[in-house]
């Protein structure tokens, strides 16, 4: 998540790094889809060999892409001088991140629960959507890429924002097997592709220096980490004391992606503004 992007997009064409990273993140898709179907499979066998055909998988797929990473570094662009960086907009990308992640939680933790006894239909019928969700997240990069290669990738996060709060909330009022699929598969679908997006974003704000991006990356990925860790303690701490209230879950997640969207508005005009001031 930290290294494999941010090493090969500068070797992309800038026109396509949307799709390339939508393709690289479409993996996370693939792993959370094979979660649902091989993990019950090998939990026949026991909870220690479960372990070793995991590693067993990973293991593999580490062989396989062994030579897959770029081989000559770039050279470093000369001429023109690059446009200066946006701190302020980079520290917003930080907290944006991390709220985001804090409002996938319910679904990445809890729709399994929610649906199998919140809802009272059962473990296999969880598992179903937590495959849909894998579904949802095999997509969801691919689409986000070229979304982003179109509009560009402010345009396409502020717009991935605005879709995740509605989707998460929706669960806070509505449980009914339709919203709760386009739920399943939409959120599904962001996880891994607001990855891409905002990694798109950082090569957008950074766009000559491998180091100063992939510094930037590696905070983005500490901040979507922290936002996990933090609102999995908090979120697991707050069902526990209400009762095991699954709607003020959606409802809290679904805050606090609306939270991010908007900061990211309002510092998008602080940056017009900003230029504009320049300008004059």
């Amino acid at each position: 998540m930290a290294l494999a992007a941010p090493m090969v997009l500068p070797h992309i064409q800038p026109s396509r790094r949307g799709l390339a990273s939508g393709a690289i993140f479409t993996g996370v898709g693939l792993g959370i889809a094979a979660s649902g179907t091989l993990v019950p499979l090998l939990m026949r066998a026991g909870l220690a060999q479960t372990w070793f055909g995991l590693g067993a998988v990973a293991v593999l797929l580490t062989a396989i892409s062994w030579g897959g990473w770029p081989c000559q570094q770039l050279p470093e662009i000369r001429g023109r001088r690059a446009r200066p960086i946006q701190r302020s907009d980079l520290n917003a990308l930080y907290i944006e991140y991390g709220l985001n992640a804090v409002g996938l939680v319910p679904h990445m933790i809890f729709l399994v629960d929610f649906v199998a006894r919140g809802l009272g239909r059962g473990l296999v019928t969880g598992a179903q959507y937590w495959v849909l969700f894998g579904i949802g997240a095999m997509l969801g990069p691919l689409a986000s890429g070229r979304v982003a290669d179109r509009i560009g990738f402010a345009s396409a996060l502020r717009c991935a924002f605005a879709l995740q709060a509605a989707l998460v909330a929706l669960l806070a009022f509505s449980a009914s097997p339709l919203p709760l699929s386009i739920s399943t598969i939409v959120v599904g679908a962001m996880v891994p592709g607001v990855v891409a997006l905002v990694l798109g974003r950082v090569h957008e704000l950074i766009p000559h220096d491998a180091d100063q991006q992939r510094r930037a990356w590696g905070l983005c990925t500490t901040a979507f980490a922290l936002g996990q860790a933090v609102a999995a303690y908090c979120f697991s701490y707050i069902f526990a004391h209400t009762g095991g209230t699954y709607r003020m879950l959606f409802a809290l997640g679904a805050a606090a992606i609306a939270t991010a969207l908007v900061i990211d508005v309002s510092i998008a005009r602080l940056s017009t503004r900003r230029r504009r001031a320049e300008c004059e």
